[in-house]
């Protein structure tokens, strides 16, 4: 799944891929929106964490789940 942050006073969002489905996304969004934790917390495809502040949270995109990419490399 394809999630993108956008982060308040930051150039750029932060994108990702997760292995988790879109209700488990939103479930995480919603949880820190809601003030349970001062931490959105997701974790990417290759075992990297990251970690926004929910004051600082801009907006959050969930897209499609993430196809596999085909092109030219080695073997």
């Amino acid at each position: 799944m394809e999630v993108k942050i956008g982060v308040q006073h930051a150039p750029r969002e932060i994108v990702l891929e997760s292995g988790l489905s879109a209700e488990e996304v939103e479930r995480a969004v919603s949880d820190a929106l809601a003030g349970k934790t001062q931490l959105l917390s997701l974790t990417d495809d290759k075992g990297r964490k990251v970690l926004v502040p929910t004051d600082r949270i801009a907006y959050v995109e969930i897209g499609e789940p993430a196809k596999p990419r085909v092109g030219f490399g080695a073997i």
